[in-house]
């Protein structure tokens, strides 16, 4: 009996101790950042701030992760990849087959801010490299932590690798059903699994739609209408339309010296600088009008010739929404890259009797940036931001829609992403 129980008990620890761990990975929250001190997260593809972080399977695409530490000291920041399936659940993997080299490494290019009143610590690091690469296509979380501690996650952004195995092909047009004819997008398009194993497509084959990057409003899992051969065509009127919204309002930031465009004044102190946006008004009953922007993300730039990562300043950006009345049982945020898409305190506009307005502020860095005005109904748990009131839909609108495909083989234990393609509904229009 003293046996037994001496085996019994270090499994039912291990037990205890595993679960909760695999529960806790499967609930890290992707593109989030857990640290305030920490700003301006950007992961691109390298030299191009507006791209998404894709690339190929043992391709020679270079991302880049960046970030701002507004400690203004060093500390050691490490990474690591953690491979996931379409739906960003942890597959039951080991690391050690999707990943080469170092399972965590320190970043340790960084660089203290200068010129810029706002002092702080900017760090980047070029990925995949020769110490830690994927083997494996798919999605990837980025996990940034500190101090070699995976309990101190500091930041997470998506990645995505893809192997090229299939094709996909599609184009964008205006709907039919009366309701949303005015108001959506239609995505219309076909995948080629010829050079796939598949027996059922229905179980193995997995399609996300992004518009404009996003994923907080993506179309996942949507079901092909039609199967001919090895071709999978997918044009629901219901699973593959999405609002098409309104172009995004925009906010020049690229100096505090110039009186930049949307910008209406701005108050320098000793320590730190104010900007005060021009008003935005609702334009949901508006008609369409076309602005070039760039689709809800932002880039760091100056207008004064200064490295924006590592000499741009820092302001408080004052944005005001005037209405005659508050919306009831609505909560209203700032939306855009800016915001990590994210409904929270940071990006929440409160409503201010005296100026008949909505408020808020954000610390922002030197840059241009692109954003909406979303609510979110109070009396409804879950309920996800909506425009249609604060910006409306028009469904003439630009917009960029990324179609990620994803495989799991017979008896595979992870998805893999195998072809993706991005059409714009104004080039791809029909």
């Amino acid at each position: 009996m003293k046996i037994k129980t001496f085996f019994c008990i270090p499994v039912i620890c291990l037990l205890a101790y595993v679960l909760p761990v695999a529960a806790q990975e499967n609930t890290i929250s992707p593109d989030h950042v857990y640290y305030s001190n920490i700003r301006s997260v950007k992961l691109n593809q390298a030299g191009d701030q507006l791209s998404y972080p894709i690339i190929t399977l043992n391709g020679d695409e270079k991302l880049e992760l960046s970030f701002d530490d507004m400690d203004n000291d060093v500390k050691n920041y490490f990474y690591t990849f953690v491979l996931c399936n379409a739906d960003w659940t942890r597959p039951q993997i080991n690391q050690v087959e999707y990943l080469r080299g170092f399972s965590e490494n320190r970043i340790q290019d960084y660089r203290f801010s200068s010129i810029a009143l706002q002092k702080y610590t900017h760090y980047s690091v070029q990925l995949p490299n020769q110490n830690c690469y994927p083997t494996r296509s798919g999605n990837y979380l980025l996990k940034v932590y500190l101090d070699s501690d995976t309990d101190q996650l500091v930041l997470t952004r998506r990645m995505l690798v893809i192997a090229n195995k299939a094709s996909v092909s599609g184009f964008i047009q205006q709907p039919v059903t009366p309701k949303i004819f005015r108001s959506h997008q239609k995505i219309n398009f076909s995948v080629n699994t010829a050079g796939l194993n598949i027996t059922n497509p229905f179980d193995q084959m997995k399609v996300v739609i992004l518009q404009n990057y996003r994923w907080d409003n993506a179309i996942k899992f949507p079901r092909p209408l039609f199967i001919k051969g090895n071709v999978l065509e997918y044009n629901w009127e219901v699973d593959c339309v999405m609002p098409a919204g309104k172009e995004w309002r925009w906010i020049d930031l690229r100096s505090f010296r110039l009186q930049t465009e949307r910008v209406r004044t701005t108050e320098y102190a000793k320590d730190h600088t104010d900007v005060y946006a021009l008003p935005d008004f609702e334009r949901g009953g508006k008609m369409y009008q076309y602005i070039k922007d760039i689709n809800g993300l932002y880039y760091l730039a100056t207008l004064d010739g200064y490295d924006p990562f590592f000499e741009g300043d820092y302001a408080t950006v004052h944005f005001s929404f005037p209405v005659p009345e508050p919306y009831a049982g609505y909560d209203m945020y700032i939306l855009g890259e800016l915001t990590n898409y994210e409904c929270d305190d940071n990006s929440k506009m409160v409503f201010n009797p005296a100026t008949r307005a909505y408020e808020g502020t954000m610390f922002l860095k030197q840059g241009f940036y692109n954003y909406v005005y979303a609510l979110v109904d109070k009396t409804v748990v879950g309920s996800k931001p909506s425009t249609e009131l604060t910006e409306g839909n028009w469904w003439e609108a630009e917009n960029n829609y990324t179609i990620l495909v994803y495989y799991r083989a017979l008896g595979g234990r992870a998805d893999e992403l195998v072809t993706t393609t991005t059409l714009n509904s104004m080039l791809s229009r029909k």
